[in-house]
C-alpha cells in the first residue's frame, strides 16, 4: 500500500512537473493519445532553447567583432561555433575565442586580397549529453574590402539656384563610411546638400558659399584616405534657356520592410525643371505627409518601406516643353517568418510522425531539417510532405531528440525546433495475455497494397475484444512501421502505400485489455511489379502572364517504359470543387480566359499507352491583377455647406475589382462648364470631403477605382448644388422643439424633433441621463438622429433625461425630461418603438408624397437593383435639393427577419449580399430636411438560384430488415440549397481514398430523402457520400458514411432470390416483387410447394362458376337494353362496329374502381387488382408504365426485344431501384439519367394499367415517345414465343373467346401493341401463376393476344354502356350465347375431371 501511494504521488508529481514547463518554441506537445501522456509521467519535454542568436556583420579589416549567442537549459549546455559548415578549434586559436556566455570573440579581423581566413558564414551549436544538440541561424560576417573609390570626382560648375552631382562612388558596404569635405574642411549639415546612398554628393539651390574644392574620404580604420579633389564653381543667374539634363537618374533598389529607400532624379536646365513622381503610372502624393517625401532636387525618399511599395518608379521632369523621364524598380523583399513552428512529439516505436513547419517570405523561402544538429537527408522513413513538413515512418529509438525547421532566402534565415520522446510501452497489468493470432496470410497482394488477414489466437478464438496490431518492414531493414485495426475484433487490414516489386515482413500481435500478445511468425510477402505507368512530371511551374492567362511548363517524367503519348493539365479555380482539363502535346501551354486576379491551382498527368500516370503536385499561381472591370457601387452625395460636398460609396463588385484597391479616382466639374475638370485621389476610403467649391454652384461628381495597373471605368456623373448661404455656426444650437420618452422595462425611447430655427449648423445631439441626475452618463448621436434607445437601465428607476443641440462652437440649451422605468412585472408591452405613437405626438411639418414606381431588377444571386420614381421632382425627375432617399428591404423567412436599410442620393440604390433564391420586399421613403414620406408600395423579387453551397446533412445508411444485401441511405436537403432541389447523386465505394471517378453513383430524382442498394457484398464496409443538384447544378459532397455490411446473409430469402436461380437460360421470369402474394393455391407458391390438387380445382370450380354468373347478368342486361334502340344509336353502333369495337377514352380513370377480377381466357388466369394493405405502391420491383409516355410502340422488326425492352426498363423514381456494386465496378459518374426530363416512374404491383389508353396506340402505324432516359442494361433475348399483347378492344367484347390463329403464324405487324407479360420459353417452367386456357384442355395452342381493357372513368363507363345497348342486334346476340354455351361447356368438363 505504502509503494502505491508512492507511485501516485511521483505521478502527480511528474504532472505538475510536465504543465509547469514553459514552452520556448510556441507550440504545445502533442500526444497521439491520452494514454501517450499518461505513460509520459516520468518523461517530460525539456526546455531547450537559444536566448540570444548571431546576427548579420559588417566590420573592417583590423577591428574586432562579437559574434552574439546563449542558450538555455536545465543543464548548462556546451556551446561550439560552425564556419561555413565547419566547427571551429577554438582550443589552439590565437584570435578566437568564446566567452563565457558562448559568445564568439574575433581579434584583429583579417581580410587581403587573396587571404580571408574571417569573413564567412557562422553559426552556434548548443549540445547537452544525453538530450540532444540544437544550431542557431545562420550569421554572415562581412568585412568591407579595400578603400577603393570607383568613380572620383571631376570638376563641375553650376548656375547659380541649380543643382550639381560631384559623384564618389565606392562598394556598398563601403558607402556607409564615407564622408565629405569642402575645402578640406568636413560639410556643415544643411538640408541643401545631401549625400546619395551610393556616396554622390548633391547640392541644390546653388549659392555662391558653395564654390570651392570639394572631396571625399573613407574612414575604414587607421589612416582615412581621400579621393582626388575637384573645384565647384557657382555661376550667375542663367539668363536664356538651357536644355534640360537629367544629372543624376534613379537606379533600381532593393529593400527590406523597414528600411529607407531613396531615388535621386537631379534634372538640370532653365527655366528650373520641375520634378514629379509616379509609381506604377499613378501619381505620387508627395506633400510631406505619408511616406513619400520629395526632398530638395527632386529625390524621393520612402521612409519604413512596406511589401506593397514594390513596383516601377518614374520620375518626371519638366522645364518649358522639354520633358524627360527616368525608372526605376523597388523590390521588397521579407526574410523568412514562422506561420506554423513545429511541435513537441510524443510517440511509441514503429509509429509514424509529422512534424509541421510552414513559413513565409519573398522570395519564397527554402526548407531543411535539422536533427540533433545533423542535417536530415530525405529517404524511405524520412520525408518532406506538403512541400515543408517532415514526415518519420517507423520510429526507432535513436530518432528521439530535437528536430529543427530551417528556412532561408537571399535575405536571411531563420530556425525553430521541437523536442521528439519515444516512450517505452507500458508493462503488462496482470491477467493472461492472448497468443499469437493464427493463420496470417496476404490475401490480396497488389503493385502498393496488400490485405492481410488472420484468424483470432488459440486461447481467445472469439477475439471480439481483440485488436491487433501489424508491424511491417521491407526485408533487410531494422525499422519497422506499424498499423492498427480499426475496431476490435477486425481480422483484417489494408497496408497500402508500399513500393512495386519488393519483399515486405509482416508479423501480427493481438492486444487484449492486460496488453500485448505473442507475436505471429513472420510472413514475407512480395508486391507486384508495377505497369510502367509514367511518373510525375519533373519542375512544374507555373506564372501568370497576364490577367487572364497562365502558363505552365513541366519536364519529361523520369519513369515509365513507353513513350509518352500526350499529357493532361487540370486547373481548378480556389475554393471551387470542379475540376477542368486540357489535353497538351508538348512540355508547355498556356491557359486562357481565366478571371483576373484570381488564385488558381494547376497539375498535369502523363499518358502512355499504359494509361495515365502519376499527377504532378499542384501549383498555385493568382493571375495578375487589371485594371477594374466595373465602377464603384452606390455613389451618393450630401452637400455639407456652401462650399463642400460629401462623396460617399462602395466598392466595385468583388468578382470586378480585378485586383487590389489602391484608391480611387475622383474627378468633378461645374455643371455650366463642361471642360473644367479637376481630379482629385483619395486613399482607400470610402467617403470624400470636397471642399473649396463656389456657392450656390452645381457640380458633378465621378468616382473609379484603382489598381496597380490603373484605373477603371467610372461612376455616372451625380451631380449636386451647394447652398448658396451657409448656415449660422457663431454660436451654439438653440434647444429642440420636442423631447419624448417612453419607459420601458431595462431601457428608455427618446425621440425628439430638432430647433425651430434652423439657420443654426447642427452637429448633433447630446444626451445625457442617470438616476436623478441626467450628467452620469452623456451619449452623442448624429445629427440626423431623431431617435435613441438608452439600455441596459435598472427596472422602476426614476430617470432624468436632458437633451441638447451641438455644433462647433459649443453644446446649446438643454431641454429636460423624466421617466421611472417599468417593474419587472409589467409585461403589458412589448420592447418595441414606433414613432410619433399616438400616445408620444410629436409634431411633424407636412409629409412629402412617397415614391412611387417602385421595381426591384433581379441582377445576380445576390443582387437586386431598386429604381422608382419621385412626383416631387420635375419631370426630367433632376435632383436639384439635398434630399435623399431610404431604402429598406427584408425576407419573411425567418418571420422575424428585421429591415436592413440604406440611404441613396439617386433614384436607384444597387442591394448586395442578399441571398441566393429568397424573396425580397422592398420599400423607398424620401427625406428632404426635416420632412418625410411615409414608406413607399413594396416590390418584390426573388433573387436568381446559385448550386448549393452546403452538401445534404443527417446521412444515415441502414440495413434492410430480412434483406442482408440491401441498405437503405437516408438524408436530409442541404441548408443551403440556394434553389430547388432537383435531385441528388449517391457515391458509395469500398476504399474511402479512391478517385471520386472510381465510385459507383446512383442517381436519385427529385426532392426524395431515402434510396434503396441492393446485391452489396457481405461482410464488407462501404462508404457513402452525397451531392444535391439544383438548376444551376452540382453541390459540395458529404462527408463519407461508413457502413459494414452483416456478416450472414438471413436464412428465409425471398421469392425473387431463388425464383431468379432456377430461371432458364435466355429467359426471365415476371418479377412479383418482394410482397407478391400468389392469388391461388400451391401451383403458385413463390418456393414451387405443391398443395393439395383437391383444393386447387375446388378453388378453380368456385372461381370459374362466380366468372360464368357474372357473364350471364351482363348479357342479360345487355339484351334487356338492346331492345331500346334508337335510329340515332344504330347509326353510333354501325360506326362502332365498323373500327371492330375499339373507343378512344378521354379523362382521368384514377376516380373509378375496377372489377375485381380479371379473366384472360388464353390462359384463364384471374388477377386480383391491387388490393394490397401496403399503401405506397412505389416500394415494388416491377415498374408498369403509368401513362401514354412511358408505353414504348413494337412492330414486327421488335418482337423478339419485347422481353429485353420490358425488363431493362426500369424507373429510377422507384424505391427499389438497385444496383450491384460488382455489375457496375467500371462506370465512371456520367449522368444516366437527366434529372430536369425524366418522366417520373410510378409501379403498381400486379396490376394492369388503368389509364385509358390513348388514341395513337388504336392507329395501325402510329407511333409513340419513347421514354426520357437511359435504360439499364438487358436482359438477354427470350428464346421462345413471342410475347402476349395488349389490344384496346370493346369492354364486354374482352369476354369473347379469341379465334386461334395460324399455329407459328406471326402477329400483325399493323396492329401497335405495348408488353405486358413474360413469356416463358418452351421446356423451362415458369415460377409465376400457372394458368390453363378453357377449351384447350389436354392440347396444345401458341399463345393468344391478349386483350386486357382499361377502366374508365363514370362518365365514360355509362356512355360505354349506352352503346352496348345499341351495338348489338339479336344475330349477334346469338353468336355471343352460342359463345357462353361454349363456355359452359368447357367449365363442366372442368367440374367433371
Amino acid at each position: 500500500m505504502a509503494a502505491r501511494r508512492a507511485r501516485r504521488l511521483l505521478g502527480s508529481l511528474c504532472i505538475a512537473l510536465l504543465f509547469a514547463q514553459p514552452a520556448p518554441t510556441g507550440a504545445a506537445a502533442r500526444s497521439g493519445s491520452r494514454s501517450l501522456l499518461t505513460e509520459s509521467l516520468v518523461r517530460t519535454f525539456t526546455p531547450f532553447y537559444f536566448l540570444v542568436e548571431p546576427l548579420d556583420v559588417l566590420s573592417v579589416r583590423g577591428a574586432s567583432v562579437i559574434m552574439n549567442c546563449s542558450a538555455q537549459c536545465e543543464t548548462p549546455p556546451r556551446i561550439e561555433w560552425k564556419k561555413d559548415g565547419s566547427f571551429l578549434n577554438l582550443v589552439s586559436d590565437d584570435r578566437r575565442q568564446l566567452l563565457p556566455d558562448g559568445s564568439l570573440l574575433i581579434n584583429s579581423v583579417v581580410h587581403s586580397k587573396h587571404n580571408k581566413p574571417d569573413e564567412g558564414y557562422y553559426q552556434c551549436v548548443a549540445t547537452v549529453d544525453n538530450l540532444g544538440t540544437i544550431v542557431s541561424r545562420t550569421a554572415k560576417l562581412t568585412v568591407a574590402g579595400l578603400p577603393r573609390f570607383t568613380s572620383q570626382p571631376e570638376p563641375t560648375s553650376v548656375y547659380r539656384g541649380g543643382s550639381a552631382v560631384l559623384g564618389c562612388e565606392v562598394t556598398a558596404e563601403l558607402a556607409p563610411l564615407l564622408r565629405w569635405e569642402r575645402d578640406r574642411q568636413a560639410l556643415a549639415p544643411d538640408r541643401r546638400v545631401l549625400q546619395l546612398p551610393g556616396g554622390a554628393l548633391l547640392l541644390t539651390n546653388a549659392s555662391d558659399a558653395d564654390a570651392g574644392l570639394y572631396r571625399c574620404a573613407l574612414d575604414s580604420g587607421g589612416t582615412p584616405k581621400y579621393s582626388d579633389e575637384a573645384e565647384l564653381k557657382v555661376l550667375p543667374d542663367a539668363e536664356e534657356p538651357q536644355r534640360l539634363a537629367l544629372l543624376k537618374p534613379p537606379s533600381s533598389l532593393s529593400r527590406l520592410p523597414g528600411q529607407s529607400a531613396v531615388f535621386p532624379c537631379v534634372a538640370a536646365g532653365f527655366p528650373p525643371p520641375l520634378i514629379r513622381w509616379t509609381r506604377n503610372e499613378e501619381e505620387l502624393p508627395t506633400d510631406g505627409s505619408g511616406r513619400f517625401q520629395l526632398l530638395p532636387g527632386g529625390v524621393l525618399e520612402i521612409r519604413d518601406v512596406a511589401e506593397a511599395d514594390a513596383g516601377t518608379f518614374t520620375c518626371i521632369a519638366e522645364s518649358g516643353n522639354d520633358t524627360l523621364e527616368a525608372q526605376a524598380e523597388l523590390a521588397v523583399q521579407v526574410p523568412p517568418t514562422f506561420l506554423k513552428r513545429p511541435a513537441n512529439i510524443y510517440a511509441h516505436e514503429s509509429m509514424d510522425i509529422v512534424f509541421e513547419c510552414e513559413v513565409t517570405g519573398k522570395p519564397t523561402p527554402t526548407v531543411k531539417w535539422v536533427k540533433n544538429g545533423d542535417v536530415v537527408i530525405p529517404s524511405d522513413y524520412f520525408k518532406i510532405v506538403k512541400e515543408h513538413n517532415l514526415q518519420v515512418l517507423g520510429l526507432v529509438k535513436s530518432d528521439e531528440g530535437f528536430y529543427q525547421c530551417i528556412a532561408e532566402n537571399d535575405v536571411g534565415n531563420a530556425q525553430a525546433g521541437a523536442q521528439l520522446i519515444i516512450l517505452d510501452l507500458a508493462p503488462a497489468t496482470a491477467g493472461p495475455l492472448p497468443s499469437a493470432p493464427r493463420d496470417v496470410v496476404a490475401t490480396l497482394v497488389s503493385t502498393r497494397f496488400i490485405r492481410l488477414t488472420w484468424r483470432p489466437p488459440a486461447s481467445d478464438p472469439q477475439g471480439d475484444n481483440l485488436t491487433y496490431s501489424i508491424f511491417y518492414t521491407k526485408e533487410g531493414i531494422n525499422r519497422e512501421r506499424v498499423e492498427n485495426t480499426s475496431r476490435p475484433g477486425e481480422t483484417q487490414v489494408m497496408i497500402q502505400n508500399l513500393m512495386p516489386e519488393t519483399v515486405y515482413v509482416f508479423r501480427v500481435v493481438a492486444q487484449n485489455r492486460h496488453g500485448p500478445g505473442e507475436s505471429s511468425a513472420p510472413l514475407k510477402v512480395a508486391t507486384q511489379p508495377e505497369v510502367q505507368l509514367p511518373g510525375p512530371a519533373p519542375n512544374i511551374r507555373a506564372f501568370s502572364g497576364s490577367p487572364t492567362t497562365v502558363t505552365v511548363t513541366w519536364e519529361t517524367p523520369l519513369s515509365g517504359n513507353g513513350d509518352i503519348q500526350n499529357y493532361k493539365l487540370y486547373y481548378m479555380e480556389k475554393g471551387q470543387h470542379t475540376e477542368q482539363d486540357v489535353d497538351v502535346a508538348g512540355l508547355a501551354h498556356t491557359v486562357t480566359g481565366l478571371k483576373k486576379f484570381t488564385e488558381y491551382s494547376f497539375r498535369v498527368v502523363a499518358y502512355n499507352k499504359h494509361g495515365p500516370g502519376v499527377s504532378t503536385h499542384d501549383v498555385v499561381v493568382r493571375t495578375l491583377s487589371d485594371v477594374p472591370s466595373a465602377p464603384p457601387q452606390n455613389l451618393t452625395l450630401e452637400v455639407r455647406n456652401s462650399k463642400s460636398i460629401l462623396l460617399q460609396w462602395q466598392p466595385p463588385p468583388a468578382g470586378t475589382q480585378s485586383g487590389q484597391i489602391m484608391g480611387y479616382k475622383i474627378r468633378y466639374r461645374k455643371v455650366s462648364r463642361k471642360s473644367d475638370v479637376t481630379e482629385s485621389v483619395a486613399g482607400t476610403q470610402l467617403s470624400q470631403l470636397i471642399e473649396g467649391l463656389e456657392r450656390g454652384t452645381e457640380y458633378s461628381f465621378r468616382v473609379a477605382a484603382m489598381t496597380i495597373n490603373g484605373t477603371g471605368p467610372a461612376t455616372d456623373w451625380v451631380s449636386a448644388e451647394t447652398f448658396e448661404s451657409d448656415l449660422d455656426e457663431t454660436r451654439v444650437p438653440e434647444v429642440p422643439s420636442s423631447l419624448h420618452v417612453r419607459p420601458l422595462v431595462t431601457s428608455i425611447v427618446v425621440s425628439w424633433t430638432p430647433p425651430e430655427n434652423q439657420d443654426v449648423v447642427v452637429r448633433g445631439y447630446a444626451i445625457g441621463y442617470g438616476i436623478g441626475s441626467p450628467h452620469a452618463q452623456t451619449i452623442k448621436v448624429d445629427y440626423k438622429q431623431r431617435y435613441y434607445t438608452i439600455e441596459n437601465l435598472d427596472p422602476s428607476s426614476h430617470y432624468v433625461i436632458t437633451l441638447k443641440a451641438f455644433n462647433n462652437v459649443g453644446e446649446g440649451i438643454p431641454l429636460y425630461e423624466s421617466a421611472v422605468t417599468r417593474p419587472h412585472s409589467d409585461t403589458s408591452e412589448v420592447d418595441l418603438f414606433v414613432i410619433n405613437a399616438p400616445y408620444t405626438p410629436v409634431p411633424d411639418p407636412s409629409p412629402m408624397m412617397p415614391p412611387v414606381g417602385v421595381q426591384a431588377s433581379i441582377l445576380s444571386h445576390d443582387t437586386i437593383r431598386i429604381t422608382w420614381a419621385d412626383n416631387s421632382l420635375p419631370k426630367n425627375q433632376k435632383i436639384t435639393d439635398a434630399r435623399f432617399y431610404t431604402v429598406r428591404w427584408k425576407t419573411n423567412i425567418p418571420a422575424n427577419t428585421k429591415y436592413k436599410t440604406a440611404n441613396a442620393t439617386t433614384l436607384s440604390y444597387l442591394v448586395t449580399g442578399l441571398k441566393p433564391n429568397t424573396l425580397y420586399e422592398f420599400s423607398v421613403m424620401v427625406t428632404k430636411g426635416r420632412r418625410s414620406s411615409t414608406w413607399s408600395m413594396t416590390a418584390h423579387g426573388t433573387t436568381f438560384e446559385l448550386v448549393p453551397t452546403s452538401p445534404p446533412k443527417d446521412v444515415t445508411v441502414v440495413s434492410k430488415e430480412g434483406k442482408p444485401r440491401t441498405i437503405i441511405v437516408n438524408w436530409q436537403p442541404p441548408s443551403e440549397a440556394n434553389g430547388k432541389i432537383t435531385g441528388y447523386i449517391i457515391y458509395y465505394s469500398t476504399d474511402v481514398n479512391a478517385e471520386i471517378h472510381d465510385w459507383v453513383i446512383e442517381p436519385v430524382v427529385g426532392n426524395r430523402l431515402t434510396h434503396q442498394i441492393q446485391e452489396l457484398t457481405l461482410d464488407t464496409p462501404y462508404f457513402f457520400k452525397i451531392q444535391a443538384r439544383n438548376s444551376k447544378g452540382m453541390g459540395p459532397m458529404s462527408e463519407a458514411v461508413q457502413f459494414r455490411t452483416p456478416k450472414a446473409e438471413s436464412s428465409d430469402k425471398m421469392p425473387n432470390d431463388q425464383a431468379s436461380g432456377s430461371a432458364g437460360k435466355g429467359s426471365r421470369p415476371v418479377d412479383l416483387g418482394p410482397d407478391y402474394k400468389p392469388p391461388l393455391g400451391g401451383s403458385n407458391s413463390p418456393h414451387g410447394s405443391p398443395t393439395s390438387p383437391l383444393d386447387s380445382s375446388m378453388l378453380l370450380v368456385i372461381i370459374v362458376s362466380v366468372g360464368v354468373i357474372t357473364i350471364v347478368i351482363v348479357v342479360v342486361v345487355a339484351v334487356f337494353c338492346t331492345r331500346r334502340t334508337t335510329s340515332h344509336q344504330k347509326k353510333k353502333r354501325a360506326a362502332c362496329k365498323s373500327v371492330n369495337g375499339s373507343h378512344k377514352y378521354k379523362g382521368n380513370s384514377k376516380d373509378v374502381k375496377p372489377p375485381d377480377l380479371w379473366i384472360h381466357h388464353e390462359r384463364l388466369e384471374l388477377k386480383p387488382i391491387d388490393k394490397s394493405p401496403d399503401p405506397n405502391p412505389i416500394m415494388t420491383d416491377t415498374p408498369i408504365p403509368r401513362n401514354s409516355q412511358d408505353i414504348t410502340p413494337v412492330d414486327n422488326s421488335m418482337d423478339s426485344n419485347i422481353h429485353q425492352r420490358r425488363n431493362s426498363y426500369r424507373g429510377h423514381e422507384s424505391e427499389d431501384s438497385m444496383s450491384t456494386l460488382a455489375g457496375r465496378r467500371g462506370m465512371r459518374p456520367k449522368m444516366m439519367m437527366p434529372f430536369d426530363s425524366q418522366p417520373p416512374q410510378q409501379s403498381v404491383r400486379n396490376t394492369p394499367s388503368t389509364d385509358t389508353m390513348p388514341a395513337a396506340s388504336a392507329v395501325p402505324g402510329a407511333e409513340l415517345p419513347e421514354p426520357e432516359g437511359p435504360f439499364l442494361p438487358a436482359e438477354e433475348e427470350p428464346q421462345g414465343p413471342p410475347t402476349a399483347h395488349v389490344r384496346p378492344s370493346h369492354p364486354l367484347k374482352s369476354f369473347a373467346v379469341p379465334a386461334v390463329p395460324p399455329a407459328g403464324g406471326p402477329f400483325d405487324p399493323a396492329l401497335p401493341s405495348t408488353p405486358l407479360l413474360t413469356q416463358q420459353a418452351p421446356g423451362h417452367p415458369m415460377h409465376a401463376v400457372k394458368t390453363a386456357s378453357i377449351g384447350t384442355l389436354g392440347r396444345t395452342r401458341p399463345p393468344m393476344p391478349v386483350v386486357v381493357p382499361s377502366a374508365p372513368e363514370v362518365q365514360e363507363t355509362t356512355r360505354m354502356l349506352e352503346d352496348s345497348e345499341s351495338s348489338y342486334e339479336p344475330d349477334e346476340l346469338t353468336k355471343e350465347m352460342a359463345h357462353l354455351e361454349g363456355l359452359m361447356k368447357d367449365l363442366n368438363a372442368i367440374t367433371t375431371a
